[in-house]
């Protein structure tokens, strides 16, 4: 007999038919109701078991995170909280959950007790609720570009360059640590490593999606990226996946319309596709705003926080005109922010970003042209000299969800602006290639993933919305 999923159940086409399902029990009470759960949605579907004609033993056997296999005939439901239940003919314990082992119980569980049980924690209502809106928007990611014309490339998670000069990285080496090679200086030779040089987890794929868009005119990645950044905050992960759209021949203003069709479509995927989800989700971000003081309330709900960005026509101004919003404002004024702006060229911070969409303009915001000095060397550079053609996104609640740029096509300018920053030509005489060879105008953008989960979702905490985060002294599982 074939199987169905508890969601085709709820569209009601199997109505008094015989069904077959396979789940988890959630709850199973008064030895004759299974609250029964197999992840195709957040709903339970209600199991009445027979107790009278149903072995004692294997009514035992019956306990929460059990596996079950159940056969029966689908009728509308007589109880409250359901509109279909399942008549059980026939049962069958695939397998078995100790009640007095299995940390899952059906209560209440704090979010830190669930990331130690990483493995066990998609059983809950919120955690598979999120990794379904996750599934739906990495479908939505990869379904937008293919309708635009993109090409998905696989760039490489060993590297030798690192893209944002950051230098924090992880290495990857095959040398033995007890017995390293030195060379005549006495560092470390990496010519003797498995790759004759010096490699890392990359960063970033941006440096070599510009290659392949330098030759395939519209390509993204979509990959892991890694960053040793000794941060321990609710919005950091060592492991991460970013999205990274490349295109030739963009102008900075295409790449803003791009960014802001991109993030409008995977979201209204996700209203559309996800209601069930959102909806409960939306819930209990509601529950939990309640238990804050007033000050440290979020200041909109999370579907009305998705509709804000879907909705409103993102507002686009330069850095300079930001700046003299921020500096005339009257938080900076009665010194309100944590980091004042009070000087041209400062790197703006979360507070500055959420104040400018949440305050000001009441709708997200692209901020452009921003100061040469805080930005990265691949940056194009303005006539001004001072300023870049970069772009941030920002959003309610979270500030930057993108961060791009139109990139340097001018060999002699990215020569100079590599010089600057100490970067070394000969590490990157590929990249510099793709101006000696047929340069062009080229831009991209690049958005954090678990970032994006995190927004229309409504977690508070990173680590919430990646299966297994990975932080400082944390890669369990």
């Amino acid at each position: 007999m074939k199987t169905q999923t508890i969601q085709e159940l709820f569209s009601g086409t199997h109505l008094h038919q015989k069904v077959s399902l396979q789940g988890w029990v959630r709850t199973f009470r008064a030895n004759r109701f299974i609250a029964l759960n197999d992840g195709s949605t957040l709903n339970n579907l209600q199991c009445v078991v027979d107790f009278e004609q149903t072995d004692e033993n294997l009514l035992k056997r019956i306990t929460t995170g059990a596996a079950i296999h159940i056969e029966g005939t689908l009728v509308e439901s007589q109880g409250k909280g359901q509109k279909y239940e399942v008549q059980v003919s026939h049962l069958e314990v695939i397998g078995d959950s100790d009640p007095d082992q299995y940390p899952i119980q059906p209560k209440k569980h704090s979010f830190e007790f669930l990331r130690d049980n990483a493995h066990l924690r998609v059983r809950t209502s919120t955690f598979s609720a999120v990794m379904r809106v996750r599934s739906a928007l990495s479908f939505a990611v990869h379904d937008y570009f293919r309708k635009e014309g993109f090409y998905y490339v696989h760039t490489p998670i060993i590297t030798g360059s690192d893209a944002e000069g950051a230098g924090e990285m992880f290495r990857v080496s095959t040398l033995d640590p007890k017995q390293t090679p030195l060379d005549e200086a006495g560092d470390t030779d990496f010519t003797k490593d498995f790759f004759g040089k010096e490699t890392n987890l990359t960063v970033s794929g941006q440096l070599e999606a510009e290659t392949y868009a330098m030759g395939l005119g519209k390509v993204y990645t979509f990959g892991p990226t890694f960053r040793a950044e000794n941060s321990n905050t609710s919005r950091h992960l060592a492991e991460f996946w970013m999205i990274e759209p490349e295109v030739a021949f963009y102008q900075l203003d295409q790449n803003m319309d791009l960014a802001e069709d991109f993030i409008k479509y995977v979201l209204q995927y996700v209203v559309d596709n996800c209601e069930d989800d959102l909806a409960f989700l939306d819930q209990r971000l509601s529950n939990e705003e309640k238990t804050k003081p007033q000050i440290e309330r979020r200041p909109m709900g999370l579907l009305e926080q998705i509709r804000f960005v879907v909705d409103n026509q993102f507002v686009r101004l330069s850095y300079t005109e930001a700046f003299d919003i921020l500096r005339n404002s009257k938080p900076n004024k009665k010194k309100k922010f944590k980091f004042p702006v009070d000087e041209w060229g400062v790197d703006l911070q979360s507070e500055h970003e959420r104040y400018l969409v949440e305050k000001h303009f009441k709708c997200p915001v692209i901020l452009f042209d921003y100061p040469a000095k805080i930005k990265a060397f691949y940056m194009r550079l303005n006539d001004d000299g001072k300023t870049v053609r970069a772009m941030d996104v920002l959003f309610p609640g979270i500030g930057e969800m993108v961060g791009g740029a139109q990139r340097e096509e001018r060999l002699d300018v990215l020569q100079k602006r590599m010089s600057e920053m100490g970067i070394e030509e000969k590490e990157l005489d590929w990249y510099l290639d793709l101006r000696r060879f047929g340069t062009a105008p080229h831009a991209g953008f690049g958005l954090g993933f678990e970032r994006l989960v995190q927004f229309t979702t409504g977690m508070s905490n990173i680590r919430d919305v990646i299966p297994f985060p990975r932080t400082p002294q944390n890669a369990s599982f």
